[in-house]
This record gives structure tokens, sequence and C-alpha cells, in this order.
């Protein structure tokens, strides 16, 4: 506390620039580069998988196998805005809210080798 005026005398003396340029490249610069990794490796991907979730969930058809958030595995039986009646076993329908649907089913399908 008392010394700071002696270091800053010391620091103007040796040619340390201008004080608020020193505090911008040792604060600005590393948050700047800290928030541009947490961009490309956090946020970017995220909102990449939403918007495909997005376009999965409204791409959706009748007949459609998917599986849910819950791991409930079902033929889509009817669509609406909101709530999707899946068709889990003969004649068991469930209803499910459209955004609660994870993903297409590809349980049961065999992978077919393009040439």
């Amino acid at each position: 506390m008392f010394f700071e005026g002696i270091a800053y005398a010391q620091s103007a003396a040796a040619g340390g620039g201008n004080p608020s340029q020193q505090v911008f490249l040792t604060t600005v610069v590393p948050l700047a580069l800290l928030f541009g990794i947490f961009y490309f490796l956090l946020i970017r991907p995220q909102t990449q998988k939403a918007k495909e979730h997005d376009k999965m969930l409204r791409d959706l058809k009748r007949n459609d196998e998917v599986v849910t958030t819950g791991g409930l595995i079902g033929r889509i039986h009817e669509l609406g805005d909101r709530v999707v009646t899946l068709e889990i076993a003969s004649n068991v329908r469930v209803r499910v809210e459209r955004s609660q649907i994870a993903a297409l089913s590809t349980f049961g399908k065999t992978a077919t080798k393009k040439e």
C-alpha cells in the first residue's frame, strides 16, 4: 500500500509504457482469448447439435421408429404439434411430448454397406 507510488515511478522510469495499455494487455486480451476458446469448443458445437435436433423433430413422419429420452423405442402412430403417439408394442400406445424424442432409432436395422 505504501509502495504503490514507488513501484509506479520505477515502471515509468524503466520504460514501462502507458499503464492503461498494460491493463489492456494483461486483462482484456486473455479474457478475449478465453472466450474464443469457450465459444469454439463448447458454445458453437452445442448450438449446431440443437439445430440438428430441431430439424429432426420437424422432419418426423408417421411410421418413423424413434427413441425417447427415457429410452422407449417405438413407431410413430400419430403426430401433433406438441404431442406424438408412439406404438411401443401391438396395440400399446404411449403419448409423449415431441421435444422428448431423442433420435431416430437404428435398433433392429442392419447397416447397409454402400460401394
